[in-house]
């Protein structure tokens, strides 16, 4: 599976959020179905998604890379997914 072309497709035809504030939002609301953080945010996101329920995914990338693997022109540092659209990421978490 590549990561990156499943990030962006479901960026493009499902329900995804970008940023920290969004991403702590859906987790709150119980709405995000998969969280991905960028292996350098800051700890103030890596300690946001420290113990949820929810499959949290490391992208090994900078928040610059993810931000780029999503489409966007600038950084993210964290993301949730709440609905994958055409997208096969959910199956990124599960071994």
């Amino acid at each position: 599976m590549d990561f990156n072309a499943s990030l962006r497709k479901a960026v493009k035809t499902g329900t995804v959020f970008l940023g920290r504030n969004k991403t702590q939002e859906c987790i709150e609301e119980g709405r995000a179905r998969l969280v991905v953080v960028a292996k350098n945010s800051p700890e103030s996101v890596k300690n946001m998604v420290n113990g949820i329920d929810i499959p949290v995914y490391v992208y090994e990338g900078s928040s610059i890379q993810l931000g780029k693997a999503c489409g966007m022109p600038y950084v993210v540092s964290a993301l949730a997914v709440v609905e994958p659209g055409e997208s096969d990421i959910l199956n990124a978490v599960r071994v």
